[in-house]
């Protein structure tokens, strides 16, 4: 097609098909994870962001380059999610500053609007790192300002750029080792490259087919009792899988509730359903696939809790507040012992959005907020929140359920704010972490080969051990991190091990290490067998 400038109308259809090709290929993003374990969810995070600024822009009638570009900024700022929907959010932020102004993109001006896009993404990342997302973006803006006044079309503008920022991602392994280890290339950068080829699609005059995931809001505030809730628990979810048949699974479920949305393709189905069964719901989900972002809400609760408090709004704040991230009903049980006032669920695979954080924060009635990711890739969403927020917002970069639990015990309420700051920061050099799960694919890591389904033992990010045992993986693992300096041991057992095989782990435990103070208890975590706080 022979474009020579990109209206808002072009604009929106460039996002949307976008946002369809990373949608049908988040599961090749997700392989490109450097570890083989089960919380590679670059693809996942990213496809998730975008559909959020996709939920905004498919919202406009009559679409200009302004309110498209708004709409993407401030649909992706609130549902970014992890490393890599964060500062995909970034670029899309900077994109919409670059567009300021603007009826319709020559090639110059969208060659500006990324630069902007790569400057944004740059700034927002303490310590940028080549070979990344960040890579991708700044090699794209490069080339289109290389070639921007060349006497092409935009179909040849946005092929030229493609092909380049193809052959960059390919030297990745080159600019950052452990991609090389892991022998794959930057999925962020992957999912970025997926996202612009949606875009050539469209200006090159492929048919856009509507997102199959229909960006549909489904209210769930009635203005009635609480007693005259049919049907009182919201239940939403996630189905992975292959071959999914959304159809087949909404006629299972239809006489469960009402307010049914089951949408989808053949491997992620998005479901929604209001029910008194939520459990039966879940259970019928996980007969035919994995299931991710799962939340329940109960809604007779909910409107009674939001007339007591329209009627009992506490006049002065707390001098204090905290919000902490854990997956498993053991570890959220865990925070609420330490006072924790809200625990979001997520972690791996589940990383909670800027705006679920953001919605913890405001909920929260206190001068000063405490927030603990307890994830490497929450941190940014975290950091993210607490810019959008208007209160005193303290993130403490916790990059594990330890971490945090450690950094929540250092806590005084005698102290005044910034030596709580720092005791609670300065706690996380002490306090090693080591998991243990299994691997999702075949791999190599540090002169490690490692099949799918082999147990891995993790310490500080770092693959340390392979085997085909969880218990014997877990005494390998910690061998090879406790010394001498070391004085307690506390084990978290997941979901998938019963309380008589982490007794028996511990005794074995407490028999090699005497003296060590040894503490066990249930965590629930998904995915990860056992976690291990070394103090």
């Amino acid at each position: 097609m022979n474009i020579r400038q990109i209206d808002g109308e072009i604009l929106k259809k460039m996002f949307m098909q976008g946002n369809n090709l990373l949608y049908k290929n988040r599961d090749l993003v997700d392989s490109l994870n450097v570890f083989p374990v089960p919380d590679g969810d670059t693809g996942t995070n990213m496809a998730l962001t975008f559909d959020s600024a996709i939920k905004e822009i498919s919202k406009i009638e009559k679409p200009s380059i302004e309110e498209v570009t708004k709409k993407a900024s401030k649909g992706s700022l609130m549902g970014a999610r992890g490393n890599s929907g964060v500062i995909l959010s970034q670029i899309l932020r900077g994109f919409e500053k670059g567009c300021r102004g603007k009826e319709a993109l020559s090639k110059k001006d969208f060659a500006n609007a990324l630069k902007e896009a790569s400057n944004t993404a740059y700034k927002a990342v303490m310590k940028p790192i080549e070979g990344t997302i960040l890579t991708i973006i700044r090699a794209a803006s490069e080339k289109a300002l290389e070639i921007c006044d060349n006497d092409d079309t935009f179909v040849d503008f946005f092929y030229s750029v493609i092909e380049h920022i193809e052959a960059v991602l390919e030297k990745t392994p080159d600019m950052l080792a452990v991609l090389k280890q892991a022998g794959v290339v930057d999925a962020g950068g992957k999912g970025l490259i997926i996202i612009l080829k949606g875009f050539w699609e469209v200006l090159s005059g492929k048919e856009v087919f509507e997102s199959e995931k229909q960006h549909t809001t489904v209210s769930t505030e009635n203005e009635v009792s609480h007693e005259n809730i049919e049907f009182g628990y919201c239940t939403e979810f996630i189905i992975q899988g292959n071959k999914l048949d959304s159809e087949g699974f909404k006629s299972q479920i239809k006489g469960y509730g009402d307010s049914l949305l089951v949408v989808g393709d053949d491997d992620l189905v998005k479901v929604h359903v209001h029910t008194n069964n939520p459990g039966k719901v879940i259970e019928l989900g996980l007969k035919i696939g994995e299931l991710v972002d799962i939340k329940i809400d109960n809604m007779r609760h909910q409107h009674k809790n939001t007339l007591i408090q329209e009627e009992n709004t506490p006049k002065d704040n707390k001098k204090y507040g905290f919000i902490s991230v854990a997956m498993g009903e053991g570890l959220s049980n865990i925070f609420k012992d330490l006072n924790i006032d809200k625990v979001i669920e997520g972690g791996q695979t589940m990383n909670p959005s800027t705006e679920d954080i953001l919605k913890a924060v405001n909920d929260i009635n206190a001068d000063n907020i405490f927030i603990l990711p307890n994830n490497s890739n929450i941190i940014l969403a975290a950091n993210q929140a607490k810019e959008l927020s208007e209160k005193n917002v303290v993130v403490i970069p916790c990059k594990s359920v330890p971490q945090g639990i450690a950094s929540m015990l250092e806590f005084d309420p005698a102290s005044d704010i910034d030596e709580n700051i720092q005791k609670m920061t300065d706690i996380l050099e002490d306090v090693k972490t080591v998991q243990i799960t299994y691997s999702v694919r075949d791999s190599k890591f540090n002169d490690l080969t490692i099949n799918k389904d082999d147990i891995l033992g993790i310490c500080d990010g770092d693959i340390m051990i392979v085997g085909d045992d969880v218990s014997s993986a877990a005494l390998e693992t910690l061998e090879k991190v406790i010394d001498d300096e070391h004085e307690i041991l506390t084990i978290y057992y997941g979901e998938d091990i019963t309380e008589e095989k982490a007794t028996e782990l511990s005794s074995q435990l407490e028999e090699k290490y005497p003296d060590l103070d040894i503490e066990t208890y249930y965590g629930g975590q998904p995915l990860y067998y056992y976690i291990f706080s070394i103090e």
